[in-house]
C-alpha cells in the first residue's frame, strides 16, 4: 500500500509543479524599437580594394563607433572602438535626409581593375540603403560626403 500512496503523491506533486510552471508569466526581453521608422540606427562606410588589399571599415551606431583597418598583402590588422555621445550621433545623422537616400545612384565596382570601392550603408528600422562608389552621383552625394567629413573628425589620426 505505501508504494501506491507514493505514486499518487508523485503524480499529484508533478501536476502541481507543472501547473505552477506554466502559470508563471515570464517577462520577455524587448528590443528597443524606434517609434520613428525613418530614424537612422546604423551607418557604415568601407573602403576596400587596391593592389595590396587595403581595407577600412567604419561602423557607427547610436552609442558607439568601431573601425577596422588593414592591408592583406602584409597581413596587418588594427581595430579601434569607442563610445560616442548622443550629441555626436545627432550631428552625424543631421546631414542625412532619408527621403533623398532612395535617389542616390551607385556605380560599378572598381575592385576588378585594382581600384578601391567606397561603400556606404545607412539603416533605418524600415529600410537599408547601400551605395557603392556613389561619389560619381555629384548631385546627390553631398550628404554622404558630409558624413565622411564628420567621421574624419571623430576618428583618431591612424584610422583616417
Amino acid at each position: 500500500m505505501p508504494t501506491t500512496k507514493n505514486t499518487y503523491l508523485k503524480i499529484l506533486f508533478s501536476i502541481l509543479l507543472l501547473s505552477a510552471f506554466f502559470s508563471c508569466d515570464q517577462p520577455k526581453p524587448q528590443k528597443a524599437v524606434s517609434k520613428n521608422p525613418n530614424e537612422i540606427n546604423f551607418i557604415s562606410l568601407s573602403n576596400v580594394g587596391g593592389q595590396l588589399g587595403n581595407y577600412r571599415i567604419i561602423k557607427v551606431t547610436k552609442d558607439s563607433i568601431s573601425v577596422e583597418k588593414g592591408l592583406t598583402a602584409n597581413q596587418t590588422h588594427k581595430k579601434w572602438r569607442s563610445a560616442i555621445s548622443p550629441a555626436t550621433w545627432k550631428k552625424l545623422t543631421s546631414s542625412i535626409t532619408i527621403k533623398d537616400l532612395d535617389y542616390i545612384k551607385s556605380s560599378p565596382s572598381l575592385q576588378p581593375v585594382d581600384g578601391i570601392d567606397e561603400t556606404f550603408q545607412i539603416r533605418t528600422p524600415k529600410k537599408s540603403h547601400m551605395y557603392v562608389n556613389s561619389y560619381v552621383d555629384t548631385v546627390r552625394y553631398q550628404q554622404l560626403q558630409q558624413i565622411k567629413e564628420q567621421l574624419d573628425q571623430i576618428l583618431p589620426k591612424e584610422y583616417k
